[in-house]
């Protein structure tokens, strides 16, 4: 076994596995026989499964695949559709191809980087996929942070700030709450070295046929070169945003 493997999930998996895989449905005690499992942690996954509706029970205590699988599934089927949208569309705007260009997910209080088209110039920062930062500094972020209230942004954070990255970054909700309000005016959000000293990103978010910010883009620049392009770049990234939401069914009407 992996010195990373965490055992309760292990036997999460197994469970799952079973139940997907079985032409009929199991009791606990079937479950536990079937893999060699103490009945005891058996019940105890299989309960944490059934308040999470991951699985549900019959009548006669047996157990089928539940509804937040569904779940799962559309979110995985939204965020691979973004992820698409952005690679097919990205190249009809030769504006943004020439810097790197970040799709990234609001994760609680982290950002998930999705997708990068990376720039030929490096910029000394990994964009690749899965790298989280926390979303009160990253341009993707507070792109998606300016749609939720204050309140629910809050919570996310359980009233607690996280630590600056830099000297630049923002280090209070006060002062976040008055970045939010300028986003939410412009759409564009701005990290202004919060994330590495020298180097500043646009951002802008994607919203899905509900109106809900699914996902955020960001252009990274040299600081040397952002004034000269930021006007530009903005205006293109907005265009590519709305065209991608377009795709995904929202409308502004």
């Amino acid at each position: 076994m992996s010195s990373t493997a965490v055992p309760a999930l292990d036997k999460t998996f197994q469970i799952l596995d079973l139940i997907t895989d079985s032409p009929h449905p199991l009791t606990a005690a079937h479950i536990a026989k079937e893999l060699a499992l103490p009945r005891s942690s058996t019940h105890n996954i299989l309960q944490s499964l059934l308040n999470k509706h991951v699985i549900y029970k019959d009548t006669d205590s047996r157990f089928h695949l539940g509804s937040y699988l569904m779940y799962w599934a559309g979110k995985y089927e939204q965020q691979q559709g973004v992820v698409q949208l952005f690679k097919d569309l990205i190249v009809q705007y030769p504006v943004l191809l020439q810097h790197t260009v970040t799709l990234s997910k609001l994760d609680l209080g982290e950002v998930v980087f999705l997708a990068c088209h990376e720039s030929p110039a490096p910029l000394g920062f990994t964009f690749r996929a899965g790298v989280r930062v926390p979303a009160v500094f990253s341009a993707t972020g507070k792109a998606m942070l300016s749609t939720m209230s204050m309140d629910s942004i809050k919570l996310l954070y359980k009233e607690r700030f996280p630590t600056p990255m830099t000297q630049h970054g923002v280090s209070n909700f006060t002062d976040l709450s008055i970045e939010l309000a300028a986003i939410h005016e412009s759409r564009v959000s701005l990290d202004d070295g919060q994330l590495r000293d020298g180097m500043y990103c646009l951002g802008t978010y994607i919203r899905n046929a509900s109106g809900t910010a699914v996902a955020g883009m960001a252009v990274s620049f040299l600081q040397g070169e952002y004034e000269a392009k930021r006007a530009e770049v903005s205006a293109v990234l907005i265009e590519l945003a709305e065209q991608i939401e377009q795709r995904l069914g929202f409308s502004a009407h």
